[in-house]
């Protein structure tokens, strides 16, 4: 049981450094490099929901702006 043990903490800790070897190499994320900012206008887009409904950037502005999330699920 005791081999066992040992030999199942080896083999995680050759699965762990690996996987911070990986982290490592990808680098930073520059997060102003990935698309609109908070504050920036967005440009026109007509998109359709869920229910095959056509949006627009003007049909979702409010009086006070509109703020969008765009989420990905785990099952896309």
């Amino acid at each position: 049981m005791r081999i066992i043990i040992q030999k199942s903490l080896l083999i995680l800790s050759f699965v762990l450094c690996g996987s911070l070897a990986v982290a490592q190499e990808r680098g930073a994320i520059v997060v102003a490099e990935l698309g609109p900012q908070v504050g920036e206008r967005v440009p026109d887009f007509e998109l359709k929901d869920q229910f095959g409904k056509t949006h627009t950037l003007d049909s979702i502005m409010g009086p006070n702006g509109a703020m969008l999330l765009f989420h990905r699920s785990a099952d896309w």
